[in-house]
Formats: structure tokens, sequence, C-alpha cells
């Protein structure tokens, strides 16, 4: 197989630099992002914060008791994701394979061959960094890897600010002492269980047979096995939709992710007060969906446990769904195969994926049809309700 070049662009918490690039006094301050309600849970936090013990997901109430003097801001989405569309068009001309990850602020670049038109790889890592300081304000982190996986380590072990390079066959020798948690496909329950059996770094965990990782973490281990040797195959999935938005800044809705987040004022188990959130939350989705004429085949649910512990399921359909009862029908079932601890729940979030074009799926029966086209335009009439006197104004019943 032809030898890759992977070059991994981090932004270290890029919320936090979006803030701080709006409001420069924000620069030297310790900055937490995080909804301003009384069981919130930080979004992100900047560097000092980090260091003074706040982490992701952690309460708001702890996070201001381990960082007093952190400024608390609300999270902006929209903002968030202009700022990556201004990356991804800087990046783009070095390379026709660019992948957005998932995180904020990550991208990665297959530059196999570009050295012809470019120059070598370090070359092409330090003009994008030179191009987004200067017309961005950003400072990233970039690596060199042959692999994504090799790319995404040497980025974690230079955070906050730095590069790396990973040369092709250095791979065992580059992850060998490094510990267990740098490994970004390692899976939480796989990760305490090699830490249980004694293995600190990664070259303990590489030293282990198929057979003996299977003892340990399970039969699913062919992954694992691979990640710990430093081998990946994944290639950097180019997306033509990444390449409209840049070219129209205004036309993000394919890569938009459709979320809606609920922190409860006062954690609970009630099935009943659940349910009617998740309700809520997919009437909010149906109407974001909708006002785009898109539809989705995926709904996600994800509760998390007043012990910060978080359980996250996904559903999907054969075609596009964006009516409200649709997706409520759907979200409630995501919902109940959530629901396996007898725990208070924090927050419950929903996530659309797999946005596509609304298409009106007939059926071969006139009545269905009838009854689909009233559902239509019951949500058509409750949308311009809301979008002229606000959602407040009316809210719709379901049976329970």
């Amino acid at each position: 197989m032809r030898a890759r070049t992977i070059i991994h662009l981090n932004i270290a918490d890029f919320s936090v630099a979006v803030e701080r690039l709006i409001d420069r006094s924000l620069r030297d301050k310790p900055l937490i992002i995080a909804p301003q309600a009384a069981r919130a849970t930080v979004y992100d936090m900047s560097e000092e914060a980090f260091q003074d013990g706040v982490r992701k997901g952690m309460g708001l109430i702890v996070a201001r008791r381990r960082c007093r003097r952190a400024t608390v801001l609300p999270p902006r989405p929209q903002h968030y994701e202009k700022a990556v569309q201004c990356c991804l068009r800087r990046v783009m001309p070095f390379s026709p394979l660019v992948e957005r990850a998932d995180g904020q602020g990550h991208i990665y670049l297959d530059v196999t061959g570009s050295h012809r038109l470019f120059g070598p790889p370090p070359d092409i890592g330090w003009r994008i960094r030179k191009i987004m300081r200067k017309d961005l304000g950003f400072d990233p982190i970039w690596s060199i890897a042959p692999n994504k996986l090799l790319a995404k380590v040497a980025s974690r072990i230079v955070k906050p600010t730095g590069e790396y390079i990973v040369a092709q066959g250095e791979e065992r020798r580059f992850l060998s002492p490094l510990p267990l948690a740098l490994l970004p496909t390692l899976p939480a329950k796989q990760y305490r269980r090699l830490h249980a059996a004694g293995l600190v770094s990664i070259g303990q965990a590489a030293s282990l047979s198929r057979q003996e990782l299977c003892v340990l973490c399970g039969s699913r281990v062919d992954h694992l096995y691979d990640a710990l040797r430093g081998i990946d195959y994944t290639p950097v999935r180019h997306r033509e939709s990444d390449i409209r938005n840049t070219k129209n800044t205004r036309n993000t809705r394919n890569t938009k992710n459709f979320c809606f987040h609920c922190c409860l004022p006062e954690d609970t188990n009630m099935t009943q007060i659940m349910r009617s959130i998740v309700i809520s939350l997919a009437q909010q989705a149906g109407t974001a969906l909708r006002r785009q004429q898109l539809a989705c085949r995926t709904i996600k649910i994800s509760l998390r446990y007043s012990d910060n512990i978080s359980c996250t399921r996904r559903i999907s359909t054969k075609i596009p769904i964006y009516l409200d009862r649709e997706l409520e029908q759907q979200a409630i079932t995501c919902l109940y195969r959530c629901l396996r601890r007898r725990v208070r729940i924090r927050s419950i979030t929903l996530a659309c994926g797999n946005i596509h074009q609304q298409v009106r799926q007939l059926s071969l029966f006139s009545k269905i049809n009838e009854k689909n086209r009233k559902y239509h335009e019951l949500n058509k009439a409750i949308d311009k309700i809301h979008e002229q006197f606000g959602r407040e104004k009316l809210c719709r019943g379901t049976v329970q």
C-alpha cells in the first residue's frame, strides 16, 4: 500500500479561541463556556481553567468552585460554525482531500503527492499555520504522520501549542512510551480493563498478542490490536458539503448539526417528565428542519446522569422524516432505549443526523395519504404561528 502523508490541524479550545477573537479583553482571563442554567455542564474551557481542574461535562457549580476567577460565557454554536468554515477555506487550496473531524477545530489533510506543488509536508504545515495566524488570528497545532491515528496522537502530546512530525516507519517507537489515555480510539471500558491489569503505556499493551487482548477486552479487539501498533487505514473522507459551504458561508445546512439540549432545573428519574422534554426537543428539531426544507434519517438521544455518566442511543429510519409526529415517535423510542439505569437525569440532548432534502413518500392507500397531508398542513400552520408570535404562544399536546 502506498505510504500516505496526513496533516492534522488542531485549534486548541476552539470555542474559547473564537470568543477571545470576538472580545479581545478575554485574551488573558480564564474562560468557561457553559449554558446559563442552574444545572448546566461545561461546554469548553480555556487552558487556565483546565489547569485549575475544570473539565468538559463537569457541572458548572463545581467548575466555578475550582476556578473562581473564571469568566463564564454561554456557547454560541453559530459563531463557531462560521469560524470552522473560514478555516476550511484557508486549508482547501493545499489538498483535494480535506476532512472536518467531529470535534470543533480539528481538520485532516491528505497531502500525499502535494509536495510537487507546495513543497514538503512540513512546509505545508508551516504555511497553513502562518495563513491562519495572519488571516484569522488562530494559532493551530499541526502534526504530520503516515495516518490519521498517529497524527491525532501527535497533536495531543504537543497541546496547547507546537508541532510534531512522525516519520514513516517510526510508528511503534513513537507510540511505545506514551500513556494509554492518549490513544483516541480506545473505549473507556477497554481502558479500565487494561489499566486494572497493570498496563499503563501503549507499548506494554502492544506487547500482548491478539488472544491475550481478547481475554482482557473481549472479542472485538481487531481495531485495538492495530491501533496499539500505529496501524490505521482510515482515509481522509472528502465531503462535497464542506466544499459547497466554504463557497457560500450562508449555506451551512448540510453540515449543520441539528442539536437541541435541555438542562433540567432539578435532577429527576420521572419518565413522564423526560418524555415531555424529549417531545419538546423533537418539535424544536422539526421546526428547524422544515424551516430549511430538510429532513433527517437519524435521531440521537443523549442522557447525562447526576453522577456525570452519559448514555447515548440512536435510531435510523428508511426514509427521511421532518414532521413532528414522526420525530416524536422515533425520539421517544430512542429515549426508552437509553433508560437502563436507576439514576436521576441531569440533562437531555436530541440530535438529528444524516440530513437530506425533504421527500414526501406517498402511500398506496388514499386514507393514509390524506392523513399525512393533514399532519403536514398542521405542522405548517403551527410553524407560521411560532414564527410570528413565538413558541411559547402555542404548545401542542400529546396523548400518553
